[in-house]
């Protein structure tokens, strides 16, 4: 029980490692944590969209499990990764070797790097559209670094259903969800 106790705590690890970028796109933070928790929403509703035959247990465990290594390795961003080499591959037989349940963690954090099954491509695009939402959210608050971050983030996605997806993100207001209607409810805080 104590290995467990502490892969526990080392996944809390993730609610308190900043998310690197953000210093480069000039606004807001986010923790892997944070990152992490929308990438299995992401990664959910790819499943259910796509045409293919789709294990879902499967894709969700890896939209979890993907970043799991950066509770030991930090979050490399684009320019971090120019000059440094993270050991990811130690980093999780290491997390691995201590649990009962290690193996599969294993297996499904390699599944997601080859990027070779329907669920790896569905959690890789579930973690592109997680940071597509976030920079979209980002340029409608006036950020216009947004929009060339969108550029590179766009060319990343390899299925349709995720590209479909964001294309709709982009002709989105991310503020529209809860602000559509525009009525006298917001100055009264009640329907009459």
């Amino acid at each position: 029980m104590k290995r467990i106790a502490n892969f526990l705590f080392e996944a809390g690890m993730l609610k308190r490692t900043p998310r690197s970028g953000f210093q480069f796109l000039g606004s807001g933070s986010e923790s892997v944590a944070e990152h992490i928790f929308r990438t299995v929403y992401i990664g959910y509703t790819l499943g259910h969209l796509v045409k293919e035959s789709v294990n879902h247990d499967r894709l969700i465990k890896m939209c979890l499990f993907h970043d799991l290594p950066e509770a030991r390795i930090g979050d490399l961003n684009y320019v971090n990764k120019k000059y440094v080499k993270a050991d990811v591959e130690k980093a999780v037989h290491d997390l691995a070797e201590t649990l009962p349940f290690g193996e599969e963690i294993k297996e499904l954090v390699f599944e997601f790097e080859r990027g070779e099954s329907i669920e790896a491509q569905l959690a890789y695009d579930a973690d592109q559209l997680e940071m597509i939402l976030a920079l979209k959210e980002h340029k409608d608050l006036g950020n216009t670094y947004a929009d060339e971050w969108l550029d590179f983030a766009l060319k990343r996605l390899k299925t349709d259903v995720a590209k479909e997806l964001a294309k709709t993100i982009l002709e989105t207001d991310s503020s529209l969800w809860w602000f559509s209607d525009k009525s006298d409810w917001w100055v009264k805080g009640k329907e009459e």
